[in-house]
This record gives structure tokens, sequence and C-alpha cells, in this order.
């Protein structure tokens, strides 16, 4: 019998742990900060919307500039592409226990990259 609850609390203890990430990235309104690749300073607001069990339509709101694009979550990771203008461009963020996410970004093409940090509005 303890062998019995043991391995139930093992198996549910792993299946928490496998869920958190996914369950810690949720679809709302995250704040953002970040550098761009020429250092420049920004902040603004990004919407997350759920359209799959691990893709989201991504909406930043930079200044007056509006830019759309998707992601995809995979364990703590959670990659982005959009598009800066007409130049094609991607992102890499690790998924945080809180929600938060930090990572780079790039333009394809490019010889340098930005950094953001996106953080759950409370």
């Amino acid at each position: 019998m303890k062998r019995l609850i043991l391995a139930f609390g093992l198996t549910l203890g792993l299946a928490l742990g496998l869920a958190g990430p996914a369950a810690a990235q949720r679809a709302g309104t995250y704040d953002v900060t970040g550098a761009n690749p020429d250092g420049t300073q920004y902040a603004g607001t990004l919407l997350l919307e759920q359209i799959g069990l691990l893709s989201f339509r991504l909406t930043w709101t930079i200044g007056a500039e509006t830019i759309e694009g998707v992601g995809m979550v995979s364990g703590l990771v959670f990659a982005t592409a959009f598009s800066l203008g007409n130049q094609p461009s991607m992102g890499i963020y690790e998924i945080k226990p809180n929600g938060e996410m930090t990572g780079q970004w790039t333009i394809m093409g490019a010889f340098a990259g930005g950094t953001e940090t996106i953080r759950p509005r409370p």
C-alpha cells in the first residue's frame, strides 16, 4: 500500500511539474520592457490570445506602433515569430514559474539582437 501511495505521489508530482510551464503561460495582457539591437530602450504591452493547445496570437503595442505575430510554448520555452515592417523576426524566451518571460529577439539576417522581459499584469 505504501508503494502504491508513493508511486501515485511521484506520478502526480511529475505530472504537475510537467504541467507547470504551460499553466504559467496564460492568455492576457503583459507589460513589456526591452532593448532594441542598437541599445535604445522601449516599454509597452503584449496581448496574448490562446488559439490552440500550445499556440498564441501576439499583439505588441510599443508607443504608437502595433506589432502582430504568433507564439508557441514548449516546456519552459516560448518562441515567437513576427514582422517588423517587412522584415521577418523571431524571439525566444524562458518562462518563469510566475509567468514572467525573459529572452532575446532578432530580425532575420541581422547581426545583433534585442532583449525583452514580459511580465503578467496582476
